[in-house]
C-alpha cells in the first residue's frame, strides 16, 4: 500500500536535479565512484542540516536506524561516517557552491517582486561578514591570530526576500573592506554597509559604476558644506547636506560631492550620520535604507542558530566549505519551497517542523500550514 512520500523526499523534490548533475560533471565529482555518489552525499548532508545532526556519528546512527527508508529518501549508497568523511574531504566543494548559486538565482527571481520600500524599485543589497571561530590546532589553514583560528563568511544579501546573492568564504585575516573588490556591481543598485567598509577610493569606484552606497560616517569626518537642503525636523532629520571631503588623501580618493544626512533616532536616543552618493531619494528613505541593513545581521544569527555551520563534520578546508555551501543551499531551498507552496509560516518555523517530521509521510503543505 502506498502511504505517500516522506517529508524529506517532498522537500528534496524542489531540487533541480539536472542542474546538480551538471555541477557534478563539471568537476568530475563521481569519477571512480561506485556506491556513495555526490547525490547521496548531498542528501545525507542536507538531512543533517534539516534534522540538526551534530556529528558524522550522529548522521550515521540516525540514517542506519531508518535503513528501510533510505531508498525512499533518494540515498542509494550505504551510509557510514568514514564514507561521508572521505567524500567531504575529497570531493570538490565547488560542486555544491555552484549548485547553491544556481538555487540563489532561482530564489532571487521568485522573490524579485517582493515589496521592500514603497518609493524604491531598485535592488538593495546589505553587505556584511560574520566570523566563525575555529580551533587552530584542528584547522591550521584557517589563519586568524597566533592562538586562534577562524573563517569569515562575507555575504551580500538581497533584501527582497533576504536571499544571499554573493557569498565568499575566507580565513579570519581578510579584512571586510577588501570584499568591495570582489563583489558583483549592479548598475543602479544600492549597497548598504556599516563603517567597517568605509573606503573612499572603493566608494568612488562604485559611483563610477553608477551604483549607490549608503554607510555611516566616522566621527572624525572632515568636510566642507556645499549646500544645505531643507528638512522636516519633526521626522527626526537634523540636516541634509551636500559636502566635499577636505582631507587631502580622502579628497583625492573621492573628489566628487557626497550627501551627508544627520538623523536623531528616538528609539536608541542616538544621533546617526549617513553618507551616500544618491542625491534624489528623500533623506528619510536614506535613513530607512540603512536601518534595513540589520536584515543581514539577522540572517547571520538565523543561519547560526538553525543551520549546522558552527560545528563542522570535518577539519579540512574542503570539508568546511562543502558543509557551508550545502547549508546555504538548504536555506535557499526552503525559501524557494515556501514561496512556491505559498506557505505563510516563517522559515524558522518551517525548519523546526521539518526537523521532527523528516521520516513522516504527511503532505508537506498540510504539515506546514496545519490544514486538512
Amino acid at each position: 500500500m502506498n502511504l505517500g512520500k516522506l517529508v524529506f523526499s517532498q522537500v528534496m523534490e524542489f531540487l533541480p536535479l539536472h542542474i546538480f548533475r551538471q555541477c557534478v560533471d563539471r568537476y568530475s565529482g563521481n569519477y571512480k565512484v561506485k556506491e556513495f555518489t555526490c547525490l547521496d552525499q548531498y542528501y545525507s548532508m542536507a538531512f543533517a542540516q534539516i534534522t540538526y545532526r551534530e556529528s558524522l556519528r550522529d548522521i550515521e546512527a540516525c540514517l542506519r536506524a531508518q535503513h528501510s527508508k533510505l531508498y525512499h529518501m533518494g540515498i542509494r549508497g550505504p551510509v557510514s561516517r568514514n564514507t561521508l568523511a572521505s567524500a567531504n574531504k575529497v570531493r570538490d566543494w565547488r560542486i555544491y557552491a555552484d549548485f547553491a548559486l544556481s538555487l540563489i538565482a532561482t530564489a532571487r527571481t521568485i522573490y524579485s517582486k517582493e515589496a521592500f520600500l514603497d518609493d524604491l524599485n531598485e535592488t538593495v543589497y546589505a553587505l556584511d561578514a560574520t566570523t566563525i571561530d575555529l580551533c587552530l590546532s584542528l584547522f591550521p589553514w584557517a589563519h586568524f591570530r597566533k592562538t586562534k583560528g577562524a573563517i569569515k563568511l562575507h555575504t551580500l544579501l538581497d533584501l527582497r526576500g533576504n536571499i544571499p546573492s554573493f557569498i565568499h568564504i575566507s580565513d579570519g585575516k581578510l579584512h571586510e573592506v577588501n570584499t568591495l573588490d570582489i563583489i558583483p556591481i549592479e548598475v543602479g543598485a544600492f549597497y548598504i554597509m556599516d563603517r567597517g567598509y568605509l573606503d573612499y577610493a572603493r566608494f568612488h569606484c562604485l559611483s563610477q559604476a553608477t551604483a549607490f552606497f549608503v554607510t555611516r560616517a566616522k566621527s572624525n569626518l572632515r568636510y566642507r558644506r556645499v549646500y544645505s537642503h531643507p528638512v522636516d525636523r519633526i521626522t527626526g532629520l537634523i540636516c541634509d547636506q551636500s559636502v566635499l571631503l577636505t582631507v587631502p588623501k580622502s579628497a583625492m580618493d573621492y573628489p566628487d560631492k557626497l550627501r551627508r544626512v544627520k538623523y536623531y533616532d528616538s528609539e536608541t536616543k542616538k544621533i546617526l550620520v549617513f553618507l551616500t552618493n544618491n542625491f534624489t531619494l528623500p533623506p528619510l528613505t536614506i535613513c530607512m535604507l540603512y536601518r534595513s541593513r540589520w536584515q543581514v545581521e539577522l540572517f547571520f544569527k538565523w543561519i547560526k542558530q538553525n543551520l549546522r555551520i558552527k560545528t563542522f563534520y570535518g577539519t579540512s578546508e574542503n570539508a568546511v566549505k562543502t558543509q557551508i555551501w550545502i547549508a546555504v543551499s538548504v536555506y535557499v531551498l526552503v525559501a524557494i519551497m515556501k514561496k512556491q507552496l505559498n506557505i505563510r509560516t516563517s522559515l524558522y518555523t518551517i525548519l523546526q517542523v521539518l526537523s521532527v517530521s523528516a521520516f513522516e509521510r504527511t503532505l508537506l503543505y498540510q504539515l506546514l500550514e496545519k490544514s486538512d
